[in-house]
């Protein structure tokens, strides 16, 4: 039976729905002849730029997800993990995603021992010690001036360092895992970074649900679980936050007593002064907004739907914050609240509530999780156009 890591899993799942957007190319070389010079343009070149961006979480905080909602927007015709994955004539157990124009990498590759070796030195893998550095920076700098690599891979079905796989250079490469912006040299290669932090209740909550509910498992080996981890992320991968260009936090919601982490209070915290980024806003640019929009437009059972906006200082940084507590009843309705919103970098009137619909049924489709998940993948495939000056083609008619 073919094995895949579950991010590959869930991505490999999107490639029926994965047609709507095709990458509108420069020609790869343009030629005159008679004597005039000939100008050649090759993916990584100055004229051929390949997009780098990061996504840092830990483990359980929806980067899978947000990976279906970030691929949607490029994938083509041809979704799937690299070489087949695992049981497919060929294939091997990868955690690497392709596409016709995006290659997602898991960090988890870039792990520096295997799991008996982390016995050995008593480090879990959310130490930055436990991680490869060095060879990160060094493929990434060679994938993004449009070089090949081989790059290693960690088996998560047995915990080895399996064999390297080779990765070729596409027009998008999405780096997600635990530490894409812990050392300053891969962090600068980064044309967008996002973080998606989950608050400790949530985590908790989630969790109990999970384990506790669908697993059998005991309170306290849950509360004992989440608690050796909690150092090491605290000093490993939360400070993450602080370089991050835009942040998408999960909290507990504020309108109702709630200790299973059914209605989310969620913010996109987007920096201002970023390089080919516009802040989404809500009504008014720069304004403070607090609205409640239940009523003839849009369905709310309780507890409701409360949206905020307004400016913020985050890690010592001028942010425009978006807010959302409470889940919509009708996500047909969502298109009420997209025409209040602007800077959305949709390309026609709908396609932010035509995102959403395509994706009904994975978690946070209900909530602001899903709904800034998607925000954010149109924002980034408007950096994409900015940075490389071609156009994505939407198509409404799939709507």
């Amino acid at each position: 039976m073919a094995r895949f890591s579950p991010l590959v899993l869930a991505l490999a799942l999107l490639a029926p729905v994965v047609t709507a957007f095709t990458v509108q190319r420069t020609p790869s070389f343009v030629r005159k002849h008679a004597g005039a010079t000939t100008v050649s343009m090759a993916l990584g070149d100055a004229d051929e730029p390949i997009v780098l961006i990061g996504v840092a979480a830990d483990s359980g905080c929806g980067k899978s997800t947000f990976m279906r909602r970030l691929v949607q927007n490029f994938g083509g015709s041809n979704v799937g993990p690299l070489g087949g994955g695992f049981g497919n004539g060929d294939g091997w157990e990868t955690n690497t995603l392709v596409s016709d124009d995006v290659t997602v990498i898991c960090l988890d590759d870039y792990h520096l021992n295997d799991r008996e070796g982390r016995k050995v030195t008593k480090r879990t893998a959310l130490d930055g010690a436990e991680n490869n550095f060095d060879l990160m920076y060094e493929q990434l700098a060679a994938l993004k001036s449009g070089k090949s690599i081989k790059k290693p891979i960690y088996n998560h079905v047995n915990g080895t360092l399996d064999t390297p796989e080779e990765i070729k250079p596409t027009n998008i490469v999405i780096v997600e895992g635990l530490h894409p912006f812990y050392d300053e040299r891969v962090r600068e290669l980064m044309d967008f970074s996002v973080y998606l932090d989950i608050s400790d209740e949530i985590k908790f909550a989630w969790k109990i649900q999970r384990d506790m509910e669908e697993r059998g498992h005991s309170l306290e080996s849950i509360q004992a679980s989440i608690e050796s981890r909690k150092p090491d992320f605290d000093q490993f991968v939360g400070p993450q936050r602080a370089y991050s260009d835009l942040v998408i936090s999960v909290l507990p919601t504020d309108l109702v007593a709630d200790d299973v982490g059914k209605t989310l209070k969620v913010k996109m915290i987007q920096r201002e002064g970023v390089d080919n980024f516009d802040p989404v806003y809500l009504f008014d640019e720069g304004s403070t907004i607090s609205w409640v929009p239940c009523g003839k437009k849009l369905t709310c059972s309780f507890p409701g739907i409360k949206f905020a906006y307004g400016p913020d200082v985050y890690f010592d940084k001028e942010v425009s914050v978006l807010e959302m507590d409470g889940k919509f009843d009708n996500l047909q309705e969502l298109i009420y609240v997209e025409s209040h919103l602007s800077n959305t970098a949709t390309k026609f009137y709908g396609e932010l509530t035509q995102q959403m619909l395509k994706l009904s049924d994975a978690p946070g489709s209900d909530n602001g999780t899903g709904f800034f998940q998607t925000l954010c993948a149109l924002k980034i495939r408007e950096i994409y156009e900015k940075i490389t000056s071609k156009k994505v083609a939407a198509d409404p008619i799939s709507a």
